[in-house]
Parts: structure tokens; sequence; C-alpha cells
């Protein structure tokens, strides 16, 4: 449209022009003693247009002549950006195919000559990484600090995944500690802050972010609650020593994390150890109430070595009594049977421990039942039948 408006306004102008010739007899007359010069007036206006497009070619001519060198400069940059740019390209291409030498080849080239080193460097670390050259990596990562660019969190973040791959938790503790706060608030790297602080056994922090990620869904539910249940059993095994710091530390778990087999399992097992036969046996009690475990079972028929032996035969009474309200319901559970045959050995019911455990073995063979029935042969002087039930044992291995 506009190519057109301009012919058209030329053809009125030429138009005019012959028109304004045929009407007008004007002349001009330019006197300079001696001379004398007359010419008509449509020449003069032809003649003036010329020179006036003549003149305005020979500036243009001269402007670009004057910045033929910035004109040249620009290009050449924005032909180094260009091949920056592709060299980047070419890098990110052979990383995610695997070429990783390529990719560090072509990275260093975009870091030399393009206008993101920073982003190169980082790529190239990255590179060398895969490859298991962590000196030239560290070398990169050194040259990403330098390059002065705005890319502070993603530095930190990329030596914290890199330490996290060689299981460097403090490293990458480290690096995700200093972020900013923008960026700590993130996912991706709550979830590397999880990995590393579990991995640096810091069981408190690992309930946190594990609870936290989990609020945001950023993480699937079976694998924070894995998380959950490993962090409470590791801090359980922390206050082990102390039966007030334990009690405290069990009393400050959740309820239904109470229940959960494995930490009702480590709780028996310490309060056992540490003598609170009373504790250990209510865990048991309210954790195979909410769910029947085998193993659970197995440890009801464990008893403080501390306890003296009318204190041990009375606790014993107490959790046969409780058993064999199970009992009831699950006559035929191999487990059970055996942990009753256990608790009637320890409150010196010798008939009852031997049937127990003979019953349990009907249902289901098992190293343990023949272990407990060759000691308590073993006390009635029945050796015979003791070494019967070792040599099965040994069998079972």
């Amino acid at each position: 449209m506009r190519s057109l408006f301009w012919l058209l306004a030329v053809f009125a102008a030429a138009v005019a022009l012959v028109l304004l010739g045929r009407i007008d007899a004007g002349y001009v007359l330019f006197i300079y003693p001696p001379y004398r010069v007359e010419a008509s007036l449509l020449l003069f206006a032809v003649a003036g247009l010329l020179a006036f497009l003549v003149l305005y070619a020979a500036l243009r001519l001269l402007g670009h002549a004057v910045s033929l060198p910035a004109t040249v400069g620009a290009f050449r940059a924005r032909r180094r950006r260009e091949r920056a740019h592709g060299a980047l390209a070419s890098a990110l291409q052979a990383y995610y195919e695997g070429r990783y030498a390529r990719a560090e080849k072509h990275a260093g080239v975009a870091f030399e000559i393009g206008p993101a080193p920073g982003l190169a460097a980082l790529l190239a670390a990255r590179a060398a990484h895969q490859m298991r050259d962590f000196e030239r990596r560290d070398r990169w990562l050194e040259r990403a600090d330098a390059a002065g660019e705005k890319l502070q969190t993603a530095r930190l973040v990329s030596r914290a995944e890199l330490a996290l791959e060689e299981r460097d938790f403090a490293g990458a503790r480290e690096a995700l500690r200093s972020l900013p706060s923008s960026g700590a608030k993130h996912i991706a790297t709550t979830r590397m802050l999880l990995r590393a602080e579990r991995g640096s056994g810091a069981w408190d922090e690992v309930l946190r972010l594990a609870e936290q990620l989990a609020k945001h869904d950023a993480i699937a539910p079976a694998i924070a609650e894995e998380y959950r249940v490993q962090a409470t059993v590791e801090l359980l095994a922390r206050s082990a020593d102390d039966a007030g710091a334990f009690e405290r530390r069990w009393r400050a778990i959740p309820a239904r994390e109470q229940l959960q087999p494995r930490v009702a399992a480590a709780g028996a097992r310490h309060a056992t150890a540490l003598g609170r036969a009373a504790l250990a046996r209510d865990i048991l009690d309210r954790a195979l109430a909410a769910e029947w475990s085998p193993h659970l079972v197995s440890l009801y028929g464990d008893l403080p070595s501390q306890l003296e032996a009318p204190a041990r035969a009375a606790e014993a009474r107490s959790r046969i009594e409780r058993a064999e309200r199970w009992l009831l319901q699950r006559e035929r559970d191999p487990e059970l049977l055996a942990t009753l045959g256990r608790l009637c050995a320890q409150a010196e019911i010798w008939g009852k421990a031997r049937s127990f455990l003979e019953a349990s073995l009907s249902f289901e063979p098992s190293r343990t039942a023949h272990l407990e029935l060759a000691r308590l042969c073993e006390r009635l002087g029945q050796n015979d039948d003791a070494q019967r039930h070792y040599r099965r044992a040994a069998e079972l291995l």
C-alpha cells in the first residue's frame, strides 16, 4: 500500500510539473558580471530537485562511510552472540544426549565468547562432574563464581546437587542453607535439603521438612511416611541411653505415629533395654490393638534383664493374661503361641510353656521355638530332647 501511494505521488508530481511548464512563462535570471545566465522556471526547478537528490545521496554515502567501523563492529558482535548462543544450545543438547565431553567443549566456547559465561561455566561443571573429573569440575565452578553475574541461587543449587550425588551431605547442607530466602523456599531446594539432612542424620530437620513437603503435596505420602518413621526410630535410638530422656521423647511422638509397627517395635525394644517393662507392655498393647504384627508379638515375649525373679514372674503373668485373650481369636498363630511359651517359661510355668512351644512348631517350624524348647528341656533335665531341638534349630539357619 505504501509503495502504491508513493508511485501515485510521483506520477502526480510529474503531471503537475508538465502542466506548470505549459502554463507558466516565467524564467530565472542569474547575473555575475560579466556573465548573465537565463533559464526557464521549469528547468530551474528540475535542476534544483536533481541537485538536492545528488547532495542527499552524497551525504548518505559519507555518513555510511563514517559509521562503517561501528557497523562492522556491531555485525561482528552480533555474529559473536549468535555463535555463543549456538554453542550453548549445542552444549545443552550434548549434555542431555549423554555426550559429556562434547557438552563441556561447547560450553567452554560459550563461556569464552558468550554473553552469559556463568551459565556456560555451570553447564561445563556438570558435564565434567558426569565424567568424574572433579578437579576440572571445581575449576569450572570457580569460574562460575567469578563470572560476576546474578547467578548466586543457580551456583549454590548446582553445588548442592553435585555434592548430593557424591554423598557429600555436609557440603550440600552448607550450600542450601546459604541460599537467599527466596531460593530456600522453593520445593526443589527443599527436597534437596531433605536428602542432605537425612544423609547427615539431622532427624529433627527430616521430620520438619517431610511434614512441610507432605502438606504441599510435594512428595508421595508413602515416602513422607517412610521418612517420618525412619526419623522417629533414629531419634528414639539417640535417647535410649537415658530412661527419662527416652520417655520424654516417646511422649512427644504423636499418638498415630506411636501405633506404627516399626516405631512401636523400636520403642518397645528400648523400653525393655532400659528396664521399663510396663512402658514396653503398654506400647505393644496399643500397637497390636491397632495393627496385628508378628514382629510385635515376638517382642511381647521379651522382658527386661534387670528385673528380679519375682518381678519378672509377675510381669510375665500379666502379659500371659493379655496374650491368652488374643489367642481366643488367633489360636493358630505360631508367633503368638511361641511368645506364650516364652512367657510361661519366664513365669516358670513349665508345662504350659512346653505345650505352647510344641503347638507353635506344629503350625510352623521356627528356629526360635526350637531354641526355646531346647533351653526348657535343659532346665527340666531332658538333655536328649534338648539336643534334638538344638539340631533342628541349626537346620533352620
